[in-house]
């Protein structure tokens, strides 16, 4: 039965090097379509930190990695239970656990390498039972000039969108904005993006790169241009172990939850679903 880290861990992760730039680690996210990275120190493979897309996005004016990324970050060893990564990961609403072992990073958890548990679970839990954070909106005839900023500043990676009527419409998500921009070559040698050979990494990182930019941004880009139409959502008395089967079916992060009348009521995370694996709601 599994029930330590080291039985669901990714070994021998993907890292970048300090010292090392911001180039360094945009070009290694896209190559291999990630969305952040363990960084480690070149002289010995110590364990310094980690670094995410969005973190290289609200330091865009640095370069060095060291200054970028996330000191002291939160560990676990290849004998934590997947309760205690699951603890973690639901109350701190991150995204990725380095696994460390003798001062040695060793592995790597995220919480889509726990939801084959939930998915497998029997449980009463339902949707409804784990919103547990404010859902943010938009308007789907918003100019992207307002959205992008509500977006940035509410740090949410995905935004059910709403008509005149409140009904909802479609999901707009950092993954969808500028879409058609891809291929910018000069967003691209701006990002220092060496090699372009995986089109999906690049959509992890120019979104962001635009957003910080602003220099895409304009009144005449919608949200409605840019949202994905009819998405995929759970009903509020949808079990958690579908919820779960969902997410990863589709690679999704997140769904939006709706009532009995098909209106919105919440956004459930894959870290809010990770609460099944507690016993509690509350954590």
């Amino acid at each position: 039965m599994t029930n330590k880290v080291a039985d669901i861990m990714v070994p021998a992760p993907i890292v970048v090097e300090v010292p090392g730039s911001r180039s360094d680690a945009i070009n290694i996210m896209v190559r291999n379509g990630l969305t952040g990275l363990p960084v480690i120190r070149a002289s010995d493979g110590k364990l310094m930190g980690v670094v995410s897309r969005k973190d290289i996005f609200k330091k865009f004016d640095e370069d060095q990695l060291s200054l970028i990324m996330k000191k002291g970050c939160i560990t676990v060893t290849p004998e934590t239970t997947i309760q205690e990564a699951a603890s973690i990961f639901a109350k701190m609403r991150i995204h990725r656990l380095p696994v460390v072992e003798d001062g040695r990073l060793v592995g790597i958890i995220t919480p889509t390498d726990l939801l084959p548990i939930v998915k497998a679970m029997k449980t009463d839990l339902l949707a409804e039972d784990l919103i547990r954070t404010t859902c943010v909106t938009a308007f789907e005839d918003e100019p992207l000039t307002y959205t992008v900023p509500a977006m940035r500043i509410s740090d949410v990676p995905a935004l059910p969108v709403l008509d005149s009527h409140g009904k909802m419409v479609g999901i707009l998500t950092d993954r969808d904005l500028f879409s058609d921009q891809v291929k910018d070559a000069e967003a691209l040698k701006e990002l220092g993006i060496a090699d372009i050979g995986n089109m999906a990494g690049a959509r992890n990182v120019l979104p962001l790169f635009y957003a910080a930019t602003d220099k895409y941004l304009s009144e005449d880009k919608k949200v409605k241009d840019f949202m994905v139409k009819n998405p995929y959502s759970v009903f509020k008395k949808t079990n958690v172990a579908e919820v779960a089967k969902i997410m990863l079916a589709n690679d999704f992060g997140q769904l939006p939850v709706h009532g009995n009348k098909d209106e919105l009521v919440g956004m459930i995370y894959d870290v809010d679903v990770l609460c099944a694996l507690l016993g509690n709601t509350d954590e």
